[in-house]
């Protein structure tokens, strides 16, 4: 019995051994696969996932701002500017964490706020109102605009005394010349959603791209669960690039003064609109182009569509009598027609199943054809016409610019209307070189009688005379080619005929003797033409477009100025405005005075 049970204790033991063993097995192959996976993740973890949670530990830490380029300033031809950016500051709170601060501190966070409101006042003035930034403050809300518009250095001062007040940048727009030149320019506004300057009307939206520049990026790192900026981290990825200035043609001076001679004429006729432009006789540089209704681009709130609008070249209409140097201009061209040629002129003409009379009544009448413009007759206008051919009066429309965008650089321009050639019924040719069924802008207008001041080249009009980039380097405005109208001896002999037009002379008066400027030779044209009637369909027989485009001085063009008044009382001529314009020219460039007065010529033959 003993046996037997010594030989049961060492199976026993034998089989507690093998059974530790397998244990202890188990155990090395589970720490091995444990620390298989453990590596495999840490491999994961290190390789694999290493840049992504690189990434976003970056974004956690990392704060980017834009850095916003400097809008470009807009100046006039003397460098005096017309639209300038200014650097301000927008103040906000967050009223429900003052409330939670103050009470952790054991403050009163009414007492805090009001004593808040009372400093901002204190340093801003009468800019703000106490009361309305007190309500801000006292709200519920997390957030809060307190203030815009505020100076950096105020703002500087208001956050070291209140650093829970909060600044955002921000860039105004200014116009140091309030509404001069206004139609032109525009304006531009901030965009809280884009964070920058965007030019919204005029010149400043059409040249945005070029003002505007391109913003920068700075970064910098945050303090680990804030948007605290840790000192030295910031650097700048990608610097700002200022935009470039743009210099125009305009004479902020002579605009002014131009604005307000026609804004005062425009009034005292009772005319319901108008416009003018001055070009170099050149070059063909604007130096003014004004219009009766304006706005302050510092102030846009409620300005109308018409206010913005720029009718000098967006608003074209019929221009009456100053469209006859078109055929005229054919006519000595082709040798058909010379200036004291005398014409027999009855007091109608029949064209088509159209009766056209002239704007007086008589019979025959033996005029000169230089009388035939001075006088401004109709039916001797369509005599020369008829000589000069249809053909050949379209060409010349097209070759003054009639019908055609001058495009000068200024959004919104009109080509006017010029009826096609194959569209023309039997009486066009009896109302287009009399200048009615077709239309232009005060800007086509000025262009045409530029050609005659220019010897017969007319230069598409510009009002961009260059850009200049932050590093000061001017790039001119392309320079258009000019186009040939005329050859230079009949643009000498046509603006001698339009001396005729301010002659005042017993019996041999011009219809344009209010545009005359005692010791310079004036070479012009008035203008009169009926107003469609929207309601017949028919021209009106009260409403009218009054015009007079003309040459500073005949004898040695420095100028053009054109002038069209939109239904003014009748009987207004627009020919005294074109004197107090010239009057102001001639003063402010020191034009001498013609060596000698224009010569009396004969209009009509007694």
């Amino acid at each position: 019995m003993r046996r037997q049970v010594q030989v049961r204790a060492r199976n026993r033991v034998r089989s507690d051994v093998q059974n530790n063993h397998r244990r202890l097995r188990v155990g090395r192959l589970f720490l091995v696969l444990c620390l298989l996976m453990t590596s495999v993740k840490l491999v994961e973890v290190q390789v694999v996932q290493a840049g992504t949670i690189s990434e976003g530990s970056e974004r956690q830490r990392r704060n980017d701002t834009v850095v916003n380029a400097e809008r470009g300033a807009i100046l006039d031809r003397n460098g005096s500017p017309l639209a300038i950016s200014i650097e301000t500051r927008q103040l906000f709170a967050q009223p429900s964490v003052i409330e939670r601060v103050q009470r952790e501190e054991g403050e009163d966070p009414a007492a805090y706020k009001r004593e808040m409101a009372a400093y901002l006042v204190e340093v801003l003035g009468d800019a703000v109102d106490e009361q309305e930034l007190l309500d801000d403050l006292l709200s519920d809300r997390t957030f809060v605009y307190l203030v815009d518009g505020v100076q950096p250095s105020q703002a500087e001062l208001i956050r070291q005394t209140y650093p829970e007040i909060g600044s955002e940048y921000r860039a105004r727009r200014s116009y140091p010349a309030g509404s001069l030149a206004s139609n032109i320019l525009g304006f531009a506004n901030w965009r809280p959603d884009e964070k920058l300057v965007r030019g919204i009307h005029g010149l400043e939206n059409s040249r945005n791209d070029l003002l505007a520049g391109e913003d920068g990026l700075l970064v910098a790192d945050t303090a680990e669960g804030s948007r605290v900026v840790i000192p030295g981290s910031s650097h700048v990825v990608e610097p700002a690039v200022p935009g470039s200035d743009l210099m125009l043609t305009l004479d902020s001076d002579l605009q002014f003064v131009v604005q307000d001679q026609l804004t005062r004429h425009v009034e005292e006729t009772g005319a319901e609109g108008g416009s003018l432009v001055v070009l170099d006789a050149r070059t063909a540089e604007v130096h003014a182009m004004v219009n009766d209704k304006t706005f302050d681009p510092n102030n846009t709130a409620g300005v109308t569509p018409e206010q913005l609008a720029n009718p000098a070249v967006s608003h074209p209409f019929e221009p009456g009598s100053v469209n006859k140097i078109v055929a005229v201009a054919a006519a000595v061209e082709d040798g058909l027609l010379a200036p004291d040629d005398v014409l027999q002129v009855p007091g109608s003409i029949q064209v088509a199943d159209r009766v056209i009379r002239d704007s007086w009544p008589h019979g025959v009448e033996a005029m000169t054809a230089t009388g035939v413009l001075a006088r401004s007759s109709n039916v001797g206008t369509l005599m020369i016409s008829d000589e000069v051919g249809e053909d050949r009066f379209m060409e010349m429309l097209g070759r003054f610019g009639v019908g055609r965008r001058t495009d000068v650089g200024l959004p919104g321009e009109s080509a006017g209307q010029v009826p096609a050639r194959e569209n023309w019924s039997g009486s066009t040719f009896g109302n287009l070189p009399i200048g009615q069924g077709l239309s232009m802008t005060a800007l086509q207008m000025a262009g045409m009688y530029q050609a005659l001041a220019n010897d017969g080249v007319r230069i598409p009009p510009r009002i961009i005379d260059a850009r200049i980039d932050q590093d000061g380097v001017r790039t001119e405005e392309p320079t258009p080619d000019g186009v040939k109208v005329v050859s230079p001896e009949t643009a000498s002999t046509v603006r001698d005929m339009l001396r005729a037009v301010v002659q005042d002379e017993p019996g041999q008066r011009g219809t344009g003797t209010g545009a005359a400027l005692p010791g310079y030779q004036i070479a012009g044209k008035t203008g009169t033409a009926q107003q469609p009637d929207p309601e017949t369909g028919a021209y009106s027989s009260v409403d009218e477009w009054i015009t007079f485009a003309g040459i500073l001085p005949a004898d040695d063009p420095r100028f053009v100025i054109a002038v069209m008044l939109d239904a003014p009382e009748p009987g207004t001529s627009a020919a005294p405005l074109f004197r107090e314009v010239a009057s102001y020219l001639t003063q402010r460039h020191e034009i001498p005075l013609s060596p000698e007065p224009s010569p009396i010529v004969t209009l009509t033959e007694r």
